[in-house]
């Protein structure tokens, strides 16, 4: 006799016959193949992504993962979000690989699971798991392993750091303007895609369908507009208290280090070319600005030292350890982004 697969629907995950049916995929050959495709797409989607602003990308790598959890549930979540974050990053690596990271993608995983799998799919399913997502993962859980990762290589200060970040403005602000969009995206993605699916047998809403009532339909909107005017808080408040040289290439270091200090050659005759150097700390381009602020120390070579091509590449920390070089003065210069026109200068000799 063959036991037949269970189609049944859920209107919360928590019975045991839920757990039992999502346990029972683990046996399901057709189902292992899946999610082995659908781990094989979140891998290769992981490198790509909608750049929106500094350190601000809509991961493309989560529509394969809201998919994948919708169909294969929360107990094949844990290993298939282990394996894609463990192969993703051994195939494209990004910073230094720190184990427990990978509870963030289980975290992700098994949220979508819990709120898609053999449930009706609605867009308020898919913002329930969003919302849980960007808030409790992203702002939460990832800044306590950031912790741990600092507490681990023996940096108390910035484990600190970290804990204290998970209630920054500037957290809040990304992951409010992040919500709704990826929410109104993955409901989207998932309307077209549920239907097959479900001719397919891979899910069991009889409807197949994720339809948008107008409640939901304001909400999304009502969302969007919160997150594009957390966009632009966040952008301001970025672009106010980070300086731009932060995403400078190294050429980029050496071309404005030198536009810099041929700016003050113009402005003060007094410093002589050939014997100092430009070195600037911190840019502030207010996000609505027109004008960046320029805060750079003005460095001399000392008695008997060279200005070298390699010192032109060199940020605030890397000057301040050169013996070589004494600084004289912090100059404050306000220039147009456009064509580096000077609208201000302000030079300090050091005491």
């Amino acid at each position: 006799m063959t036991n037949t697969k269970s189609t049944a629907l859920y209107s919360h995950p928590f019975s045991k016959a839920y757990w039992l049916d999502a346990a029972a995929e683990l046996k399901d050959i057709k189902m292992l193949v899946i999610t082995a495709l659908m781990i094989a797409l979140r891998i290769a989607l992981k490198p790509f992504a909608i750049y929106i602003g500094p350190q601000m990308a809509i991961q493309t790598a989560t529509l394969a993962t809201a998919l994948g959890a919708m169909i294969f549930g929360p107990v094949m979540a844990i290993p298939a979000a282990i394996i894609s974050d463990t192969i993703g990053f051994m195939i494209f690596p990004t910073g230094d690989y720190f184990l427990p990271f990978m509870l963030t993608e289980i975290a992700s995983t098994l949220i979508y699971a819990l709120c898609l799998y053999r449930a009706k799919p609605s867009a308020t399913r898919v913002i329930i798991a969003r919302f849980l997502i960007c808030f409790l993962v992203n702002v939460v859980l990832q800044q306590l392993i950031f912790a741990w990762q600092y507490t681990y290589m023996g940096n108390p200060d910035k484990a600190k750091d970290a804990i204290m970040g998970i209630t920054t403005i500037a957290r809040i602000f990304k992951n409010l303007f992040f919500f709704p969009i990826e929410a109104v995206v993955i409901t989207l993605f998932l309307k077209v895609l549920v239907p097959v699916t479900a001719r397919v047998k891979l899910t069991y809403d009889n409807n197949a369908n994720l339809s948008f009532s107008k409640k939901q339909i304001i909400t999304l909107l009502v969302l969007l507009g919160i997150g594009v005017g957390s966009a632009g808080g966040y952008l301001t408040y970025y672009y106010n208290n980070n300086s731009v040289t932060k995403d400078y290439s190294a050429e980029q270091v050496v071309e404005r280090n030198k536009a810099m200090h041929e700016i003050i050659l113009e402005q003060d005759e007094t410093v002589q070319k050939d014997t100092t150097l430009a070195v600037i700390e911190f840019a502030s381009k207010p996000f609505w600005g027109s004008e960046t602020t320029y805060t750079v120390a003005l460095y001399e070579a000392v008695e008997g030292a060279e200005i070298t091509e390699e010192m032109w590449s060199y940020k605030k920390t890397p000057a301040s350890k050169d013996k070589n070089l004494v600084r004289i003065a912090t100059v404050t210069i306000v220039a147009t982004n456009a064509s580096d026109e000077v609208l201000s200068f302000e030079l300090k000799p050091n005491a």
